[in-house]
């Protein structure tokens, strides 16, 4: 416990988790917090700026934007944890698999996450949604597949270092199992770089899955989305710039609050920043 709130002395560390924090409670009581419902339509109120009646203004339909970016946390925060535990469980056993036996499997398990790294991430999230059908399920699965080869390669690299250990090398001499030695003597030792990561690749993901709302490909209205809100809205830009400014921020705010939190954890983690 005491390690974690060491973590905090980093100013910049805490400054993310409380963003983080923030967005948490928002999206867990947004049935309590939002003044209206997300999908409440008022052609009388279209457009309205923000006023005490809606503090963020109206979309063109008569939403109010600020119930929709608090319920649009929910989905966002879902967004994170899906795409970022298919890329972190598929990469780290990968990397895992590749630095332990190398050879052939890790030949080519590294040269197709080579290939899959010559892509820019957002033109093979959409090859993706492509093939799968433009939907939120599958934007979480496209975005957690784009991230499978960063998590490969960061854990292959760190368990290539601990596989050459002498308290390995001691466990393959006194006969214990291959899955053991992974898991036992290999895995706990690169949570570090795994940690760092996660949280960077949490806020990647959520902008990753705001572009493909964007474009269309990501959630479908009427979902209180962020991207999604920000495509919609992008006829308005000049009438009604509330209408694409609230959504941006908190899109902003969420993706800093992750990365500045992986940073604080970087610099805790390794011991040559400290």
């Amino acid at each position: 416990m005491k390690k974690i709130f060491k973590v905090f002395k980093n100013k910049a560390a805490l400054a993310g988790f409380l963003i983080i924090l923030f967005f948490v409670f928002i999206a867990i009581f947004a049935d309590l917090i939002a003044p209206y419902d997300p999908y409440e339509q008022s052609l009388y109120d279209r457009l309205q700026p923000p006023s005490g009646k809606h503090l963020f203004g109206t979309d063109d339909l008569g939403r109010d934007i600020l119930s929709r970016i608090i319920y649009g946390a929910r989905i966002s925060l879902a967004i994170g944890i899906i795409s970022v535990a298919l890329a972190l469980g598929v990469g780290a056993s990968a990397g895992l698999v590749s630095a332990y036996y190398g050879g052939i499997i890790d030949t080519l398990l590294m040269r197709l996450f080579d290939v899959m790294l010559a892509f820019p991430t957002i033109l093979l999230a959409i090859a993706i949604m492509a093939a799968l059908g433009p939907d939120l399920k599958n934007a979480m699965i496209a975005v957690g597949i784009v991230n499978i080869p960063t998590f490969a390669r960061i854990v292959r690299a760190s368990a290539l270092v601990i596989k050459e250990q002498e308290y390995v090398m001691a466990a393959h001499a006194l006969g214990q199992s291959s899955f053991k030695i992974i898991f036992r003597h290999i895995l706990p030792n690169i949570v570090g770089p795994i940690t760092v990561q996660a949280s960077l690749s949490y806020g990647g993901s959520i902008l990753s899955a705001a572009g493909l709302g964007f474009l269309g490909m990501g959630a479908q209205p009427p979902t209180p989305e962020w991207g999604a809100m920000l495509s919609q809205a992008r006829s308005f830009i000049i009438s009604a710039p509330w209408t694409v400014t609230f959504p941006g921020i908190a899109i902003f705010l969420s993706v800093l609050g992750f990365n500045i939190l992986g940073d604080g954890l970087r610099d805790f983690l390794d011991p040559r920043l400290r």
